[in-house]
């Protein structure tokens, strides 16, 4: 298996959004994966953890998980005890296409920059939030009159209450329980210098590590290798930087790749296109 196919994306989203009320009694472990697409899960049962990004996360019932598209994730569950949870699949560029003045992907970026990627909402159950997600449930197999469009209505409703919950003073974002707190230092360093040069000598000597336990720690919290880990994330950046009109060329050498043949052939491997086609 080559490098790059080791880090896996899953699920493929074609439509503007899409809303899962998923049980498991049993499930395999799942392995470090990221989307195309925005995800956020609201956790109602099980005795489960959350690794985003090397963070890791003790979830109880209520808590909402916000995983912006690119990022690494995955659930960890430490019993047989019923996994129950609503996942909501958003597509970026609905998500974009929907607001004005108001970014209703506030609150997925919030949870970027403040390096934290659960909102935990005190008696969620009698919030407005949960009379939506209810509404939207019903909604799914719903033939009334209009259902499609209020389906929508519904959605946006839950994003702007989701939004106003993350600015709320009230509420915080919940921090990080069992993590290696050097490899976050690690991670975050990557992911605010990708278009570095960046080699595994510096970044052992940068954080007082030696390659080995570099290695061997990185690939524990995350699932990628480091350099698997910086293509990735690279290629995703191109990807964004091509899609906002940004010529091919330029995004190849701005996101920290050296040689335009490499690029084009990792892009290929990854999406699965060549950027050109893509574009196109």
């Amino acid at each position: 298996m080559s490098e790059l196919s080791h880090y896996e994306k899953t699920g493929y989203l074609h439509d503007d959004f899409k809303i899962f009320h998923l049980k498991d009694t049993s499930m395999r472990p799942i392995d470090f994966h990221y989307h195309d697409f925005h995800k956020i899960l609201i956790f109602r049962k099980g005795n489960i953890s959350y690794n985003v990004e090397g963070r890791t996360y003790d979830l109880i019932p209520g808590d909402i998980v916000f995983v912006p598209a690119g990022t690494v994730h995955r659930p960890v569950l430490h019993s047989s005890e019923i996994y129950e949870r609503i996942i909501i699949y958003i597509s970026r560029h609905y998500l974009d296409a929907c607001h004005d003045s108001d970014d209703l992907s506030l609150c997925l970026k919030e949870a970027h920059q403040k390096k934290s990627h659960v909102l935990r909402i005190p008696a969620l159950k009698t919030t407005q939030i949960a009379r939506i997600i209810h509404d939207l449930e019903q909604s799914l197999d719903s033939r009334e009159y209009a259902n499609e469009l209020y389906h929508k209505l519904l959605f946006l409703e839950l994003m702007v209450q989701l939004n106003r919950a993350a600015l709320s003073n009230r509420i915080e974002y919940l921090s990080t329980t069992a993590s290696n707190h050097k490899m976050i230092h690690v991670i975050d360093y990557l992911n605010a210098h990708l278009t570095d040069d960046i080699t595994i000598d510096f970044l052992a000597e940068h954080f007082y590590l030696s390659r080995y336990h570099l290695m061997h720690a990185f690939k524990e919290e995350t699932g990628y290798t480091i350099g698997n880990y910086l293509t990735t994330k690279r290629l995703l950046l191109a990807r964004d930087q091509i899609a906002q009109g940004e010529s091919i060329t330029t995004a190849c050498y701005a996101c920290g790749f050296h040689n335009y043949s490499t690029f084009s052939r990792a892009y290929r491997k990854h999406f699965g296109c060549s950027p050109r086609e893509q574009r196109n």
